[in-house]
């Protein structure tokens, strides 16, 4: 893996990937490398005069030092914030790997020395009625980054998708404990149940605090597990 990608999904809504995968993209740089990100389903969009723009997305060209459009980065948004399956269906669109699979080959093409390609929501959101986003990192054969949101339940919720991503077969190359809520109880003793139950590395814990940056979660990441293969 000369180029290494890696496809970040979530334990499920709202456990932080984007704000990780800034976090990735800028420890990446800081160690000299090219980075590149694509979200290719999002839902939840803003109009502006350029037509919709996603705050996630935008989040991930900033911190992507390869030059790609925003369109090449984010090629299918929707306004509403609702699954994405659903909001496409609400414009007669019809999601599927099909239509994703070449946008993201186009950015892996682009040659960045690391690269991450995000879902929307957790491991098996829907793309329609028969296929999920899963699909896709599968048809990609793309090792997975899964950020788990430190909250209660955290630990049965990361199980389940670390097994569901092996049961597919893919390689879960790490993971990231988010700690999403400013007051979890026994937020250490999730983490240390995670460190020993999760067959993969854990490649940082990410400490509560309002406004978190790229650098700040930099500060907290090991890229040592994801590069070592590379």
């Amino acid at each position: 893996m000369s180029n290494p990608a890696f496809f970040i999904t979530g334990t499920d809504t709202d456990a932080g990937k984007t704000t990780i995968a800034g976090g990735l993209l800028y420890a990446a740089q800081q160690q000299g490398l090219s980075t590149l990100a694509t979200k290719p389903v999002a839902s939840g969009c803003s109009l502006s005069p350029e037509g919709l723009r996603n705050a996630d997305a935008l989040h991930l060209q900033a911190y992507s030092t390869v030059s790609a459009t925003y369109e090449e980065i984010n090629p299918f948004a929707f306004e509403p914030p609702i699954a994405p399956h659903i909001a496409a269906a609400k414009e007669n669109h019809l999601l599927n790997t099909a239509s994703l699979l070449p946008k993201v080959q186009a950015i892996l093409a682009k040659g960045a020395d690391f690269t991450l390609v995000e879902g929307a929501g957790g491991w098996h959101v829907p793309l329609n009625q028969t296929e999920r986003l899963s699909d896709l990192a599968l048809q990609l054969q793309l090792p997975v980054i899964l950020v788990v949101g430190i909250r209660l339940g955290c630990i049965n919720h990361a199980l389940l998708t670390m097994d569901a991503i092996q049961h597919a077969g893919l390689p879960l190359a790490g993971w990231v404990a988010n700690q999403i809520e400013p007051h979890t109880e026994a937020a250490q003793e999730n983490i240390d149940c995670l460190k020993i139950s999760m067959r993969a590395p854990c490649l940082g814990v990410i400490p509560h605090q309002p406004h978190l940056t790229a650098a700040d979660v930099a500060q907290h990441i090991d890229l040592s597990p994801l590069l070592s293969k590379a």
